[in-house]
């Protein structure tokens, strides 16, 4: 567990215990990584200092990564790179050879630079391209304010290498400095320590001192403001926006507590969120220091904050502890869901938190039965070798990997399972783990320990869900149902049940809507609810599904669909649209909607729903 620690980090006593152990240089430190070119064994980053210049005229990236490095006696270092233009390459300081390999379709090209023994340092200028995936350059139009052009990066999984040349696997982890240059209007954010105000001549210098992985580098540049929550926890967001954003989220400290009464103190000193034009591909994206997050989830009522729980989860399970390799992806999301929701539970109540718990159940019996015919795939550890990471990053990983633990805590008690949680946390801080590696922990340092059995091979290594998996109740959705059917065998709605209803009530009252429903009893629970006018995404969104999938056209409800298609990025959504058009045989609307809607998505989106739909743009 405490092996993949970086070599050149000297136990960063500031953060993390200094009595764990650093390896011999010489030992395999580093597991194999099917998808990164990066030979950390012989050569590896070990700090990063970046100097670019970000041009919105050219939508191009150029500038300079220049990195200390840990050299074990190897004659070549291996970075990854994926559509970028290399155009020089030192080794401290003197012009060295370079060689870009053969193009990989998913994990791009590895960058070999020459070096000798007694390298310390390296340096690569570049610039992105016209293909570079990571980045989303948007117009005026496609933003709120609609004034200013805006930029976002988005990492996860293997994207880091598109805009910066790097060895991006999740095990490397580097501190990092960063000079970058942007138009005066604009400020620029990093996943580091963050300006408050726009400077004068557009420069911004960052400093991140504490250890991340490069998936977790991160940048956004747009016309934004800040606005503090606490002293550790504020908001940016375009300034038509920015107050919503602060009332929505005006919890986040309450949040933060809460998580260190948990599981120990938040070891990132400033936990902020900037919220980002529509077209990101996420619900959030758990960047150090600076979590992006979805206009989605901006609801007016507090009623989607969950999802800023969860980004804040992974500043424990992720950030602090992060999954060796992709294989491993739900060791990130798994135990981030399961923190997610107690943290959920602290300040709302069991009810709230079972609610989340049930949805997530719903969506994992939705993913066992789409991955019917790829059982292999319904398994905790993965092996996506020769496969996009990508791949692994649904409902298996986080709901299946939260149902596991919640299992477990059951079996154990909480109050053991809370011990174990802080330690695990606290003893691997800033460090990687394998599934193996946490088995292992698990048995010495809970199960064993306790005299306890527990089915965990079965959970990890085999596919679908044990028979021992936790009983998850929600009287909330019982009510719900009552309603549902209710209205089903009499056609008779018992609005006042309802007016008291949160979010997930309605979510889940929608979502359980009879596949034999007719046309006539939708338009009724429309005219009722008005569910096609609704303001918040989550709700629309499953209404929406219901109205394609059940031929339903009234009040409107098909502009809206396609509006909300061409206005909304977040991939989950987008995808559960097309897949419902798709479902009801409905292609050619769905291909109509998507030729517009498509420039407003982020790569992530777009090679998703490309697949989805067979698009050939």
């Amino acid at each position: 567990m405490k092996k993949a620690i970086i070599l050149a980090l000297s136990c960063f006593a500031i953060f993390t215990n200094c009595d764990q152990t650093v390896e011999n240089a010489s030992t395999n430190t580093y597991a194999e990584e099917p998808h990164s070119f990066a030979q950390p064994n012989d050569a590896v980053i070990t700090h990063l200092n970046l100097d670019i210049d970000v041009n919105f005229d050219t939508q191009v990236i150029t500038g300079t990564a220049t990195y200390d490095i840990t050299n074990n006696g190897a004659k070549e270092i291996i970075l990854d790179a994926k559509y970028l233009d290399i155009s020089e390459a030192t080794a401290d300081g003197k012009k060295t050879t370079f060689i870009l390999g053969e193009m990989d379709e998913q994990l791009g090209q590895p960058l070999t630079i020459a070096i000798t023994e007694s390298t310390k340092k390296i340096a690569i200028t570049y610039k992105t391209t016209d293909k570079t995936e990571a980045l989303q350059w948007l117009n005026a139009q496609q933003t709120a304010d609609k004034k200013h052009p805006f930029l976002f990066t988005q990492g996860q999984a293997i994207l880091t290498r598109t805009w910066i040349p790097i060895q991006d696997s999740p095990q490397i982890r580097i501190t990092y400095n960063a000079t970058v240059k942007v138009p005066k209007d604009l400020m620029a954010v990093m996943s580091a320590e963050n300006p408050k105000a726009k400077t004068a001549d557009g420069v911004y210098n960052f400093k991140m001192v504490q250890p991340i992985p490069a998936y977790l580098m991160a940048l956004a540049i747009g016309d934004i403001e800040y606005k503090a929550i606490s002293q550790r926890t504020g908001v940016y967001a375009e300034k038509s926006m920015v107050d919503k954003v602060h009332y929505e989220f005006s919890d986040m400290e309450k949040m933060v507590l809460a998580a260190e009464n948990l599981y120990g103190a938040y070891d990132w000193e400033q936990f902020d969120v900037i919220v980002l034009p529509p077209s990101f591909p996420f619900g959030g994206m758990e960047n150090p220091r600076l979590t992006f997050a979805t206009p989605t989830v901006i609801a007016g009522d507090k009623s989607l904050t969950s999802l800023i729980a969860h980004e804040l989860a992974h500043s424990w399970s992720g950030n602090l502890v992060t999954n060796a390799t992709w294989n491993d992806f739900w060791l990130n999301e798994g135990f981030t869901v399961y923190f997610e929701i107690r943290i959920m539970e602290a300040l709302y109540g069991k009810e709230r938190a079972n609610m989340l718990a049930l949805i997530g159940r719903q969506d994992l019996e939705e993913e066992l039965e789409a991955l019917s015919d790829a059982p292999n795939d319904t398994k905790l550890k993965l092996d996506l070798k020769g496969r996009n990471p990508d791949d692994g990053m649904n409902s298996i990983a986080y709901d299946k990997g939260y149902l596991f633990l919640r299992t477990l805590e059951e079996k154990v008690g909480r109050e053991k399972m809370d011990a174990f949680l802080k330690s695990y946390f606290k003893e691997n801080a800033f460090s990687t783990t394998n599934t193996e590696d946490f088995i292992t922990y698990l048995n010495d340092n809970l199960l064993e320990k306790n005299s306890i059995s527990f089915n965990t091979e079965e959970w990890i290594y085999e596919p679908g869900v044990p028979a021992n998996a936790a009983i998850i109740e929600s009287d909330a959705f019982s009510n719900a149902e009552k309603v549902l059917h209710s209205f089903m065998d009499t056609n008779t709605i018992n609005a006042e049940a309802t007016k008291d209803w949160t979010t997930l009530q309605w979510v889940h009252f929608v979502r359980n809507i009879s596949e034999d429903i007719t046309v006539a009893q939708l338009q009724q629970l429309d005219d009722t609810f008005n569910f096609t006018a609704s303001t918040n995404s989550y709700i629309s969104m499953v209404w929406f599904e219901q109205a394609i999938l059940n031929g339903y056209h009234g009040n409107q409800v098909d502009a809206k669909i396609s509006e909300f298609l061409n206005t909304v990025g977040r991939r989950w959504y987008v995808t559960t649209l097309f897949k419902a058009f798709k479902k009801a045989d409905r292609l050619d609307e769905a291909s109509a909607i998507y030729k517009t809607a498509r420039q407003n998505y982020h790569s992530v989106t777009t090679n998703t729903i490309d697949d989805l739909l067979g698009s050939n743009e």
